[in-house]
Parts: C-alpha cells; structure tokens; sequence
C-alpha cells in the first residue's frame, strides 16, 4: 500500500498503509491487540500522518472517561457479587427452575441486563459457574429418570449447548443496549458525533436499542430450541439448587450496598438530561446548562469515585473499592478503544475515509438510505467474525459515513446500525471472547455454535436493518 500508484493524496496513502498492516496484525494476533493499537498511533506519527498532539488528542476525550469509570463500577459489582445476586433473584422467581425453557429465556434475560453495563466477557465468566453447576443438576435429573442413558457425556447435552449458547450471544445482545454496555458502542458513537456532529444521548440511545434487543433475544430463543432442542422441557430440583445458593450468599453487605448506590446514582445522572428535556425542551437554558455539567464521562468518574469514597469500614476507612482492585481492570480494552477513536480521526482528517466512501459510492452505484444501512451492517459483521469488535467499529464506520454523504444520505442511522453491526461475531470461538469461554467450557461443539450463529448473524442484522431507522427516527437521532 505504501508504493502502489493510488493516485491519492499522500497523507491519506500514509494511513492506509499504516491501517493495513494494524488490522493485518489484529488478524494474526502476531502481538497483543492493544500493543498493535499502540503501534499503529506511533506510526502515524513516525510517518508524518500528522503531529502528536493532533494524533494523541481523542485519547483525552469524555468517551474515554466514560468507559474507565463504567469499567471500575463493573469491577466493584464483580467483586463485591452484585451481579450474582440480581443473576439469583431471577433464577429464583417461582416456577423459572422447573422448566428448562424458562431456565434458559431467564439467563438470557439476567446476561442481557448485566452485560449493558458490564464488560460482556466478565458477565459470562462470572455467570458461567452457576450455568455449568445448573447444567451438572440437569444432567443427573434427567439420568435418573433415564431420559439419557447411565454412561452418557453431560457435557454434550442439547440443552447445554443452548444454555452456553444464550450466555455468550445474550452478553452480546445486552451490550447494545446503552452506550456503555460494549466497547463498539462508544467507539462508534464517538466517531458519528466526531464526523457528523450529532450527539446520541445516554437516554436516546436506550430508547432506540431496547426494541431491538428484545426482538433480537426472542428470536435466538427461538434458534436455540430449532437448532439445539433440549432433550427434555419439565425438570425438578433446579429451583433448590438455586434456592440453596441465595441462602449461602445471606444478607447483602455493606459494600454490596454501596455498591448499588454508587451505580444507582450513575444511572441516574445518565438518564437526568434526557427525562428533563421531556418537562422543559431541548433548547431551554435549563436543560443546556444540565446537559452540559452532566457529561457521561464526568458522571461515570463520580459513580466511579464514590466506590471509594464510600467506607465498608468506618474505623479502618477502608472504601468499598480500593485502587488495587481498580488496577484489575481491563485497560488493554480502554488502550485498544482510544487507539480506535484515533485510526477513526485520522482516517476522517486525512480525508481517506471520504476517498473510500466516494469509490464504493462510485462502484456499487447505491443511493439508498436502506441499501447503505444494510451495506454498513454486512461489513460491520463480516469484520467483527475475524477480528475485534472495537476494531470493527473502527473501521467501519469512518467508511460508512462517507459513503452514505456521497450518496445524499443522512450518514448518522447508517454509521449507528454499523455500530451496532460491530458488536455481532456470533459465528466462531474467536470471534468474541464470550464466545470463546462457552467454547471453552466443552459443551457447545464448533459445529453447533457456527450453525446457530450463521442463522442469527443473518437474522440479527435483518433486525438491526427493518427496525433501527424507523426507532431512530422515533427518539430524534438523525435526519
């Protein structure tokens, strides 16, 4: 890419060139993802793309802020078993435990509602325990009812799949649903409002994901039984098991207490701006000056903040988070995401992402709003099969929106449907690494999970396509 004749602006050469050879080192994990990242921002200052501090300057913007503070309250719910809880409070509803179909819509509904504001990858690694230990409880009813026989393997059950199967896409489902809930989503964000200067909401966003995301947890219900039907639907002893986990975690703690009031204070200042604009109008004095000192990432550090200004231990002082538990959290992802607003920047600053636009405008000849939604999602996914899902936001949707201008196209629902389109690769173990924990865990054979996920790769992206231009439309993003 560097010496090919491109006729094009020699900048723009420079960031292509750079851009290949990080996403052909993300494909080849030949060194860490987030180091690759970290390579790719020194090189575009190395070769002249532009000066550091142009590079560096998306490193420092509110949406980074936002990812480290929902990423220390994710770790302060982990640690302090808040999130197994609310996972037993579901599982524990009468009649959930004695069918295998309610057991299953029930986990896909607790991943659904944790991963939006936890990492996906710790939902399920903290979830998969309890599965594994309700699969284990299944096995042994339906061996003693001889619904299978005395030397089979339970870690190949049906059921087990499909219970696998709705942990690691029901994380993935749950991640669109607020802007926090996954690393593509802020990415994504940041990059429509960056390239076209629309601001999406904390409380628009939800508005327009949660119908998808329902819509799309029914109809991987719905795969699930048709591709892995479990081999029975009536069980006893799974809500006693249940029963007898609530008991052993006892009343909740102090930390466990301050823990929901710092998160319940964060969603709360979120969601303030969007639910004050419904009394008093987007251009009133009042909601400007509310809007503007709520910040996502200024309210995500407070939330964060309190954890440790909050005291499990008035004698000792001692906060319900201590920085060493803060340490723990994934900062490879939050490199990995502000090197991806950065390669987003360049690319739009450059004007490679225009010049890309321009040349699929120019071949696939497309004018329409639908078509390019659709193009954006089908790109997003593809990518998002192969490589990581903050990567393929990042490529992704500096293109679309260039594409969709070049088209006399509002570039906003398209660069959104292919954020969202970033957060699907439901298709192999490597594609996400949910995905390569119930992989991991031996009870969802290659074969099972590329079947199911092809179908709802598919499914899901006909979902995003049909529903979120009308949604979007409806809470007043774009166009």
């Amino acid at each position: 890419m560097w010496f090919l004749p491109q006729g094009m602006d020699g900048t723009q050469q420079k960031v292509a060139s750079v851009l290949i050879g990080v996403i052909l080192l993300w494909l080849c994990e030949s060194i860490p993802i987030p180091v690759t990242a970290l390579l790719g921002v020194a090189m575009m200052v190395l070769v002249g793309v532009a000066p550091a501090s142009d590079v560096l300057a998306p490193f420092g913007s509110s949406t980074i802020f936002t990812f480290i503070g929902a990423f220390i309250l994710a770790q302060a719910m982990l640690k302090h078993g808040v999130a197994q809880r609310i996972a037993y409070l579901v599982l524990g509803i009468p009649g959930v435990g004695k069918s295998t179909v309610r057991i299953i819509l029930a986990f896909g509904v607790i991943t659904c509602v944790l991963s939006a504001f936890v990492s996906n990858t710790a939902t399920v690694a903290m979830l998969l325990p309890t599965a594994l230990g309700i699969l284990t409880v299944i096995a042994q009813l339906m061996q003693d009812k001889g619904v299978v026989k005395q030397d089979f393997d339970p870690m190949r059950l049906r059921v087990g799949a499909a219970l696998m199967l709705m942990l690691a896409y029901g994380a993935s489902i749950g991640g669109l649903l607020t802007p926090v809930g996954a690393p593509p989503n802020l990415i994504g964000r940041g990059l429509i409002e960056s390239t076209t200067g629309t601001e999406i909401s904390f409380g628009q966003w939800v508005a327009a994901a949660a119908p998808i995301c329902v819509c799309m947890l029914l109809v991987l219900m719905v795969i699930l039984f048709l591709v892995n039907r479990p081999e029975t639907r009536r069980i006893e002893g799974v809500a006693e098991f249940i029963a007898d986990r609530k008991r052993a975690r006892g009343r909740m703690s102090r930390a466990e207490i301050n823990t929901v009031i710092a998160f319940s204070v964060t969603v709360v200042l979120w969601v303030f701006p969007a639910i004050l604009s419904l009394f008093v109008g987007v251009d009133s004095t009042v909601y400007k000056a509310v809007d503007d000192r709520l910040d996502e990432g200024i309210v995500a550090v407070i939330g964060a903040a309190l954890l440790f200004l909050l005291p499990t231990d008035t004698k000792k002082l001692k906060g319900t988070l201590e920085w060493s538990d803060a340490a723990k959290i994934d900062w490879g992802t939050i490199l990995l995401f502000g090197s991806g607003m950065i390669f987003g920047a360049m690319m739009g600053d450059s004007g490679l992402a225009k010049t890309i636009g321009h040349g699929l405008y120019s071949s696939l000849g497309v004018s329409s709003g639908l078509v390019i939604t659709a193009a954006a999602v089908v790109l997003a996914i593809l990518i998002s099969e192969t490589t990581s899902n903050t990567a393929a936001a990042a490529v992704t949707v500096p293109i679309v929106v260039p594409l969709a201008v070049a088209a006399g196209v509002d570039p906003v629902v398209p660069a959104l449907a292919a954020t969202f389109g970033a957060s699907f690769g439901f298709m192999l173990p490597i594609s996400t690494p949910q995905n390569a924990i119930v992989y991991g865990s031996g009870t969802v054979p290659i074969g099972r999970m590329i079947r199911t996920g092809v179908i709802f790769d598919v499914i899901g992206g006909a979902l995003i396509v049909a529903l979120l231009p009308w949604l979007a439309s409806l809470v007043g993003i774009g166009g």
